[in-house]
């Protein structure tokens, strides 16, 4: 079964990183500006991508600063029972370039010493690979880059501008 794995350093605190993916407003700035969410688990959240097509989520878990996990429950087929999961771990530079040496040019691009987010996302169970699979993990990569954008600068590049070069 093939899984969308993407590893990104994040030049922010952990929590600016978790509150970006869990709040309402964060996710609005760097997924999409049509988004229903909240911060509960067990709760739905909605996802709009143009007038008639939206993803919905359930918020699965919530370790604050560390882990969100959701499980899709509506969107195209393919990602229907799929898992998205946001793993959050901090350090400075010199600890994550010992732990972490294939990130090694993402963690020396940071300007900061401190406050280094490394953000481990995952979007598990699909069933095959499929021109889908290949779309979309192709776009995580590029909402990820927003993500990141987002908790740096405060400017994400949100859908439908995820592709546009800026």
């Amino acid at each position: 079964m093939p899984n969308i794995h993407h590893e990104v350093i994040i030049g922010a605190a952990a929590e600016d990183v978790y509150n970006a993916i869990t709040g309402q407003g964060g996710l609005c700035a760097w997924w999409t500006p049509d988004t229903i969410a909240k911060a509960d688990v067990d709760s739905s959240a909605r996802f709009g991508f143009g007038p008639t097509y939206f993803k919905e989520m359930k918020i699965a878990e919530l370790k604050p600063f560390e882990r969100v996990r959701w499980i899709c429950l509506s969107a195209a087929d393919e990602w229907v029972g799929t898992t998205l999961t946001f793993n959050l771990e901090v350090g400075d530079k010199k600890t994550l370039l010992k732990s972490r040496y294939e990130l090694g040019d993402q963690i020396q691009q940071q300007n900061a010493n401190d406050n280094l987010t490394l953000l481990i996302f995952q979007h598990n169970g699909w069933k095959e690979y499929s021109p889908m699979y290949a779309e979309c993990n192709y776009t995580w990569g590029r909402f990820l880059r927003s993500l990141k954008l987002f908790c740096e600068t405060g400017n994400g590049t949100p859908w439908p501008d995820q592709h546009r070069v800026h």
